[in-house]
């Protein structure tokens, strides 16, 4: 289960690609994410100049520091080696981009300030970099400054430039220009939605509520949450909270899973105060959100996070913000700085269950299942009824087949989520538990109602299909379940190995090595699925080809049970069907 603030940010969650561009520039001394696409001073350089050797050893250690994930560590070594040598413009611009992602804001500013013609990218990066810390210093005035600029916005940071601006100019006092109509930032349609968002609320603080209204009024329509949520906390910060009651529950009959609004119309109706208008320093920083979430949707990881990292220098309570900081670290390897960020989210946010999430999941990857345990077990007792704390420790339970005790909290998250779309989810996960558990009775009547909640969604159908086929029951049906799981996710080995599967199960053996084959290509290192190819194999007469695939599962991460009867497979072969040629009777449905 998913719940965000109410805060109109655009979130994707995407998680940082390691070596991913900050910034691309024509120039060759050009700093290229964490990488600079030139190499430093030569060895022989260095024996002739002792400072130069210096500076060089600084940067590599740098390097090493960023190999090593920790960009914190690197961000000194760099500043370092740019004040040894300060005529270097590419240990400048790699000071400067390190201290920005490492989140050192201040430096980074002060480093922006020393960057040379290193091409348009970079330059525009520091120009925003100093705008901001500007704007956290409480200087519009110079922030505006920094982000005026007679080129037109086409740049790879302009539209994050084109966003800010306005909040920079309603600072210096420039209330005109801060709310005057936005000329086009960039083609998608988040940007657009955002600039003019920031606009309503803009003409909301400068008190001209008559253009404010129109405003929000204009894109509050259909399905758009973002302007939704908006307008209906300015009707309620304007008194109308009738108006905005009616607006919630309108939404709520065209979309009624959406939790945000649901948790606004609940706390409008309960007469609770309205989410208040950002600050400027506020503003500045959702601003910066939408333009971060599509860097890192696009993979641009290193902007995305550069962009982050500058709208948590204005606003240090974006919680938002902190998980996104802690997912694009850990994709880094930086696992110290993932883990700071994660736990910059305290009890009492509405992203602190993500956060902790993360952190849980952090430790599973590091195979330490107890301190994952741990951290889920706190969450659950810090935030007893919340969906996700409970589904979270299931989650761990089930990855350390406690299976049984996995079913208990599953339950309990059931009973704790309202009727909506979003419940087939817990009745899957209880049924996966509850078949694993070894209660098959209850498994297949929650898997069944999951299909029922959501007919058309592929895990169900392939694993209510797939235990049916592997039991022997309900063959047909299953089959025809399976073909419909494959048709919606033709790229899923899984899936495909389920539908191969099913048709071993009755007998089809030419059709079951087709589709096994096929899953073996889509998923190459699945042991179960290679065992089942060999299987196939076996039954069509290509005995040496099933051997290969057997004695291939013994190379992959196959578990004991499995190697164990590959291994009687490899030394015997398959037993004959019995009786020879007959086929199991089809269960009806």
């Amino acid at each position: 289960m998913t719940s965000f603030s109410f805060r109109p940010f655009v979130i994707v969650s995407a998680l940082m690609a390691p070596g991913a561009l900050i910034g691309c520039a024509s120039s060759p001394t050009a700093i290229a994410g964490l990488r600079v696409s030139q190499p430093g001073p030569t060895a022989a350089s260095t024996v002739r100049d002792e400072r130069q050797s210096t500076s060089y050893g600084l940067y590599l250690a740098g390097e090493a520091a960023i190999d090593a994930g920790s960009s914190r560590e690197a961000a000194a070594y760099f500043e370092r080696a740019s004040a040894l040598e300060p005529s270097s413009e590419a240990i400048r611009a790699r000071a400067f981009s390190s201290a920005l992602v490492a989140g050192e804001i201040e430096r980074a500013a002060a480093a922006a300030g020393t960057l040379g013609d290193g091409g348009e990218p970079i330059q525009a990066l520091g120009r925003l970099t100093r705008a901001v810390e500007a704007m956290a210093g409480g200087d519009g005035k110079g922030a505006v400054a920094l982000l005026s600029s007679n080129q037109p916005i086409v740049g790879q940071h302009n539209p994050a430039i084109g966003l800010l601006k306005p909040w920079a100019q309603a600072m210096a006092g420039d209330w005109a220009a801060a709310t005057a109509p936005r000329p086009a930032l960039a083609n998608d349609a988040v940007t657009s939605g955002v600039a003019e968002l920031g606009r309503a609320e803009l003409l909301e603080r400068s008190g001209n509520l008559a253009d404010a209204e129109i405003a929000y009024k204009a894109r509050a329509t259909g399905k758009n949450g973002l302007f939704l949520l908006a307008y209906g906390g300015f009707l309620e910060r304007q008194s109308r909270r009738p108006e905005a009651i009616a607006l919630y529950t309108k939404a709520l009959t065209a979309s009624p899973g959406d939790e945000n609004i649901r948790a606004a119309r609940a706390r409008s109706q309960a007469n609770l105060a309205p989410r208040p208008l950002p600050t400027l320093k506020e503003g500045g920083a959702e601003a910066l959100i939408a333009p971060a979430a599509l860097m890192l949707a696009r993979r641009e990881g290193d902007s995305g996070l550069a962009y982050l990292r500058l709208a948590l220098r204005l606003d240090p309570s974006l919680d938002e913000a902190w998980v996104l900081v802690g997912d694009a670290m850990s994709a880094a390897g930086d696992k110290e700085a993932a883990r700071e960020a994660y736990h910059h989210v305290k009890l009492g946010s509405a992203q602190f269950v993500a956060a902790r999430g993360r952190l849980a999941l952090q430790l599973q990857q590091e195979k330490d299942k107890e301190g994952a345990l741990r951290i889920a077990r706190e969450t659950l007792d810090a935030t007893p009824k919340d969906p996700r704390a409970l589904v979270l420790y299931a989650d761990l339970l089930r990855d350390d087949e406690r299976f049984p005790e996995a079913v208990q909290i599953l339950t309990r998250a059931i009973d704790a989520t309202s009727e909506s779309d979003a419940t087939w989810s817990l009745y899957y996960l209880r049924g996966a538990s509850e078949e694993r558990a070894g209660d098959w009775p209850k498994a297949e009547a929650d898997l069944k109602q999951a299909l029922k909640l959501k007919p058309e969604e592929p895990q169900v159908l392939n694993y209510l299909g797939y235990a049916w086929a592997d039991r022997g029951e309900h063959l047909k049906e299953a089959l025809g379940m399976l073909e419909k799981a494959a048709t919606l996710e033709p790229k899923s080995g899984a899936i495909v190995d389920s539908l191969g599967w099913a048709h071993f199960r009755i007998r089809q053996y030419g059709d079951a090595a087709r589709e096994l084959e096929r899953a073996v290509l889509l998923d190459p290192s699945d042991p179960e699925v290679n065992d089942h190819l060999g299987d196939a194999y076996w039954r069509t007469g290509r005995t040496l080809e099933a051997r290969y695939q057997w004695n291939r599962v013994l190379t992959l991460d196959a578990d004991a049970k499995t190697r164990s009867a590959v291994q009687v497979k490899l030394m015997a072969g398959l037993p004959p069907e019995n009786p020879i040629g007959a086929a199991p009777a089809i269960a009806k449905p």
